[in-house]
């Protein structure tokens, strides 16, 4: 009895060690690249409905660079009318005599919604509208969670029958665009051809998508010389079918044979390919798949580090997320259920910094990772979409976005010994010890450090004591605000579930819930002597933010 007793006093008191965590204000890695400033969705027609607006407006907000967002259908033909994974603008059609019809009314409503928020189109140029189809019918799905993921690549997924009108197309949407928004503006979008070409999104062969890739890029390079074109945005390399599709591209815009000009060689100004992770749900537990993610990344630098002339081009991220589908709701796929809750939020916070680490590993520039995270109009109430909010209500995520994004100036270095190692996290994820991981930036008058504490399984666990050390601040007092994210703070989810979980909040409940959403503070502001000596408990998948100013 008195040997197990001292086992558990001795237990209780392992927990209660301290994570020390030391940051140096004066050592700094280099600029702390934004690269969460970037998002994307399937459903084009979602963007300038009430909350689309309202979510766009607030991701707008929350960063001090210009964000970034791709959206799939944008030449998609029909009547702008949006369901789950499709969207349409109707952008082409032809006359009895198979005379183009250009129509760009939901186009530019799309990207007046971004540029009146300061935003920026990263625009995926497809897909193929119905009178461009070499495989016309059918053409629009109705495809709902639970359904066959493949009944979703219809008519709008094949090749065009007339390459040259496609290619003008492309000449005459971009043309457009500058005669609409300005050359200077346009001149900061980015302009990309179609979405993962090597599966199902792409009925035709890769050399075909090499050839519908040089005509799209020559009509972007034709309509504007100065515009930015890249691709190929293709599946996570670290399957072997797509890392040889990947290269296959590299090789063809590198040395391959232009379809339109018979010269060597694409134009190509950013690659692009996705990472996704692979969670499960196990004896009624999820299991986040974060190693996943992480070799998609790694694979995906190593081959761009392998071309010498393509390695200090920009890399974008398509699409990175936990797993692959936004509109596979939990209720149907309960390896989904993390994405209401803190899950979500701690796996951000611990996934994001990895990239710029692997990065930095493969020495290649990484310029931004699109998360593929939106909104899903008159949905229920969390219903287990990947979304930022729903019907207006930001759920825990976007809060940890809203923290990334107080982040700037330069990375620090810092002294973590409990934080997984990015090896043991490519090889197998965080399955063991959890991941209190920690970010630091400083600029001119602030230093702020992202701490979280991130473990792959969904089952509860022990809050981390943190000793945070911050030196290197200016000598006196500092102001330290402290935000954070966990069960009672930044969590309109569980504020939702307090209320009985209403499948229709009153306003007083709703006014409620959208308060609950927002990033909150785990304490007042409060002046505090440098060097900074912090201690907090964080539980396990929260996220704190301390901000230091002067």
């Amino acid at each position: 009895m008195f040997r197990t007793g001292l086992l558990l006093a001795c237990a209780s008191l392992a927990l209660a060690q301290p994570v020390s965590i030391r940051v140096d204000a004066t050592q700094k890695t280099g600029p702390l690249k934004p690269v969460w400033a970037f998002f994307g969705h399937d459903e084009p027609n979602y963007t300038y409905m009430k909350n689309g607006r309202k979510l766009l407006s607030e991701l707008a907000a929350a960063n001090p660079v210009p964000v970034y967002v791709r959206v799939h259908s944008l030449l998609v033909t029909g009547d702008g009318e949006p369901a789950l994974k499709w969207g349409s603008t109707n952008a082409y059609t032809e006359d009895a005599a198979g005379k183009p019809i250009y129509d760009w009314t939901l186009t530019d409503r799309i990207f007046d919604t971004y540029v009146e928020r300061g935003m920026k189109p990263l625009v995926q140029i497809g897909f193929m509208p119905q009178a461009l189809s070499s495989h016309p019918e059918p053409y629009r799905h109705h495809w709902k969670p639970g359904d066959n993921y493949n009944d979703i690549y219809t008519g709008w997924a094949y090749p065009p029958k007339d390459y040259t009108k496609w290619g003008e197309l492309v000449y005459q949407w971009v043309r457009h665009c500058i005669a609409k928004y300005g050359q200077a503006e346009v001149d900061t979008w980015l302009w990309e051809v179609w979405n993962e070409p090597n599966i199902g999104y792409w009925k035709g062969t890769p050399e075909e998508f090499h050839k519908l890739y040089d005509y799209s890029a020559d009509a972007v390079r034709r309509a504007s010389p100065s515009a930015r074109i890249g691709g190929a945005d293709s599946t996570g390399p670290a399957s072997a079918t797509a890392a040889t599709f990947l290269r296959g591209f590299l090789d063809h815009v590198t040395k391959g044979t232009n379809y339109v000009t018979g010269k060597i060689g694409s134009p190509l100004d950013f690659m692009s390919f996705h990472a996704k992770g692979s969670p499960k749900f196990i004896d009624g537990n999820v299991m986040m798949g974060i190693e996943n993610q992480l070799r998609d990344l790694s694979k995906g630098f190593e081959i761009i580090a392998s071309y010498p002339e393509l390695k200090n081009k920009p890399i974008i991220i398509g699409e990175s997320d936990p797993e692959g589908c936004a509109a596979c709701a939990s209720r149907y796929y309960p390896q989904n259920a993390y994405r209401n809750g803190l899950m979500y939020a701690s796996y951000t916070a611990a996934v994001m910094p990895r990239h710029l680490d692997l990065a930095a590993k493969y020495g290649v520039n990484l310029l931004g990772a699109v998360t593929w995270a939106f909104e899903f109009e008159d949905q229920p109430y969390f219903d287990g979409f990947r979304d930022l909010a729903t019907n207006g209500i930001d759920k825990s995520v976007l809060s940890v976005f809203k923290m990334l994004g107080m982040m700037t100036g330069d990375r620090l270095v810092i002294d973590n010994p409990a934080a997984s190692s990015l090896d043991s996290m490519v090889a197998g994820g965080v399955k063991q010890t959890p991941d209190i991981h920690a970010m630091a930036s400083a600029d001119a008058h602030s230093v702020a450090v992202l701490v979280s504490n991130y473990h792959d399984s969904g089952k509860t666990g022990p809050s981390s004591p943190v000793e945070l050390t911050v030196a290197g601040l200016p000598a006196g007092r500092v102001r330290m605000h402290h935000y954070r994210v966990d069960e009672t703070h930044s969590n309109a989810f569980e504020a939702w579930k307090k209320m009985g979980s209403p499948a229709q909040p009153d306003a007083a409940q709703y006014a409620a819930l959208e308060s609950a959403g927002q990033l909150q503070s785990l304490e007042s502001p409060r002046w505090i002597s440098s060097p900074a000596k912090v201690t907090f408990d964080l539980p396990r998948h929260g996220v704190s933010l301390l901000v230091f100013t002067w």
